[in-house]
């Protein structure tokens, strides 16, 4: 395991392929950790340097107490990624990750050379909503909200599966002080305005089944970045890399190799 200390944050990350190949970087979900990619990896170019790594709050990351804002989590990949020299990298987000890629793009965009926004928005939901769903983790924790979650993230018949019970158990095994920072840093933002300043290439994936997501708000999400590209995956909800790893990692390899990074 390898643990960065970042001055306020020590940050759980991996490394896999080649430690010397152009970087990849991962940012994952609300309420998963950086094993969101496990099945995908290993249907990439190996020659590849991928970087995953926990959000503060989550997974084996630091879990700091108290509302986090989109600038820390922004902050913290920036300061990650040049503690670990990377730069001209090729980003990919989903969710919450899809946010930190915006929002780290309009800050260093000596750090992203590209970027895949997966299942995201540059506004998710509403002030309401998020304040709702922090009330009740506070008050019952993440497992009251699990079953409706499940639903939004998976298509039914997945969640017809036995790996969908292990999906289930990361989610309410997260620290709920982390799910409950994250969820008040995708409150507070909103991109609309900052990413349509952004001029890099650009892939948005959705899942025809996301319930957290919507392919129109993907969709309308990459519109904001001109030449930018959008991929539908059929039969998956908010975690495609889960459900159809397989033409995920397709999708992946078509934009790297249009984008020159492989």
């Amino acid at each position: 395991m390898r643990i960065a200390n970042l001055g306020d944050i020590r940050l759980h990350y991996r490394i896999d392929g080649n430690p010397n190949g152009r970087p990849v970087v991962f940012a994952n979900s609300l309420g998963t950790d950086l094993r969101l990619w496990d099945q995908v990896l290993p249907l990439l170019p190996q020659n590849l340097k991928y970087i995953r790594y926990d959000k503060r709050g989550h997974g084996l990351s630091e879990c700091p107490t108290g509302a986090y804002t989109m600038g820390t989590l922004v902050r913290d990949i920036e300061r990650l990624m040049d503690h670990l020299e990377i730069k001209d990298a090729m980003f990919v987000g989903l969710s919450i990750g899809g946010m930190i890629a915006q929002g780290l793009a309009v800050k260093r965009l000596d750090l992203i050379r590209a970027m895949v926004l997966s299942n995201t928005g540059a506004k998710i939901g509403t002030v309401e909503m998020w304040d709702q769903r922090i009330a009740a983790v506070k008050e019952g924790g993440i497992e009251a909200l699990a079953d409706s979650i499940m639903q939004r993230w998976f298509s039914g018949p997945f969640r017809e599966t036995e790996a969908f019970h292990a999906w289930r158990n990361m989610l309410v095994r997260q620290p709920q002080d982390g799910y409950t920072g994250c969820s008040a840093a995708i409150s507070g933002t909103d991109f609309y305005s900052t990413t349509a300043t952004l001029r890099l290439p650009t892939l948005g994936i959705a899942g025809t089944e996301d319930g957290s997501t919507p392919p129109d708000l993907v969709n309308e999400t990459v519109d904001l970045v001109p030449g930018s590209q959008f991929h539908l995956i059929r039969k998956a909800g908010h975690l495609p890399c889960v459900e159809q790893p397989e033409e995920y990692a397709a999708t992946l390899i078509k934009f790297f190799k249009e984008t020159g990074h492989v």
